[in-house]
């Protein structure tokens, strides 16, 4: 049986759930890259991560999610306040709804301040999870950020990397 600590799985920007605002698919600022575009506009807009990772139907096996790094850049102007959450969501059965549980988490220190998180930068946040778990076959995890955006304020959302164990 593996127990690999060292497992990571890019999540490109395209698969990214934008609501609010005018968003793009454009080239990224640096060659080769892709990135998802806010064009500027007073408001607030919500960011979904579905992570892609792998689950298992046996307990403690599959994948055991330990933090999520989160890509992004505000140009022309800092926003007013950014926030993050991540959703456990368990799948309901057939005729039943999903139930939705906020996990715990911490930020790296260079975001676990709301002024760090706002800045007019290139950013690269990581989001540590208190109690790392495994993910059951009838769950999946959504990180949603939440960002108030200033009239000049533009956003590009680059990417997102799942760290997790894998066993199996």
């Amino acid at each position: 049986m593996r127990n690999n600590t060292h497992f990571s799985q890019f999540i490109p920007p395209t698969t990214f759930h934008l609501k609010t605002g005018t968003w793009t698919h454009v080239a990224g600022a640096v060659a080769g890259t892709i990135a998802t575009r806010k064009t500027a506009a007073a408001e607030t807009t919500v960011v979904t991560i579905p992570l892609q990772i792998p689950s298992n139907s046996l307990p403690l096996q599959g994948s055991k999610l330990a933090s999520i790094e989160i890509d992004f850049e505000f140009t022309v102007a800092a926003v007013t306040s950014m926030a993050a959450v991540i959703n456990k969501v368990t799948r309901g059965a057939d005729t039943l709804p999903a139930a939705v549980v906020a996990q715990t988490f911490t930020y790296d220190t260079g975001h676990d301040t709301a002024p760090e998180r706002i800045t007019q930068d290139q950013h690269r946040m990581t989001l540590t999870i208190t109690n790392p778990f495994y993910i059951d076959n009838d769950e999946y995890v959504l990180v949603e950020l939440t960002i108030v955006c200033g009239a000049a304020v533009v956003v590009d959302m680059l990417g997102a990397v799942a760290n997790f164990t894998d066993k199996g």
